[in-house]
């Protein structure tokens, strides 16, 4: 059982008076430039080449001793 028609619209009455006309276009502004960042960002990545990163594997010899194996029977 979800919310009824009445109880949406009185929310919805409520958030523009708590926030007024103004800043809900403002805010939804934001979010537009937020997202239209994002794609370009999105798509700067996607046209890069890929990024390799290159991993130095040492083969160091460890100072601390290894437990002696278990002979098997």
């Amino acid at each position: 059982m979800g919310p009824s028609w009445w109880q949406i619209l009185i929310v919805l009455v409520l958030f523009v008076l708590l926030f007024g006309r103004g800043k809900i276009s403002d805010l939804m502004g934001d979010v537009a430039k937020g997202i239209k960042s994002f794609k370009a960002g999105m798509s700067d990545d996607a046209a890069d080449e890929p990024k390799v990163l290159e991993h130095e594997r040492t083969h160091s010899t460890s100072k601390r001793s290894k437990a002696p194996r278990k002979k098997s029977s």
